[in-house]
């Protein structure tokens, strides 16, 4: 079972991520895939870069993952992303059959549990909340800089 500082050291490791988005003035969201303890991919959002509406930092982190293990299945493995998924993202997550997400901030407007919280896989087990201020304090800061 994985401790509370596990879940931060990982999720800093999704806010490195966000950080690096934050630098191509995309909207600054990070996540990264935890295999058996060990990270095995890195994303953060490119929509802007790559002109892609799906391109999120949780669908580029699916990939990479599932590219990295060589399967469409993430059943052992936990995906932590800065801010809560969105509907498209969640669904991807639920295909993957992913086994955990761990996400920082709550997403009011476009999180996926404003929709369905049973979009998710069954299997999949869920914690919120992780450096919630830190994830959900730079993705403010960006959209005050943006008006």
């Amino acid at each position: 079972m994985v401790n509370t500082k596990e879940h931060e050291f990982f999720m800093r490791e999704a806010i490195k991520e966000a950080q690096k988005a934050l630098a191509k003035d995309e909207v600054p969201i990070g996540a990264v895939v935890v295999c058996k303890g060990r990270i095995i991919s890195r994303a953060y959002n490119l929509t802007e870069t790559l002109c892609d509406p799906t391109a999120h930092a949780e669908m580029q982190a699916i990939t990479a993952a599932t590219n990295y293990l060589g399967g469409k299945y993430l059943n052992q493995c936990t995906l932590y992303v800065t801010i809560e998924p969105c509907p498209m993202c969640a669904g991807a997550m639920y295909w993957a059959q992913l086994d955990e997400l761990v996400y920082g901030a709550s997403d009011p407007k476009r999180g996926f549990s404003l929709i369905a919280k049973n979009i998710l896989h069954p299997k999949t087990k869920t914690i919120s909340g992780v450096l919630s201020s830190e994830c959900s304090d730079m993705v403010t800061a960006f959209f005050n800089k943006k008006r």
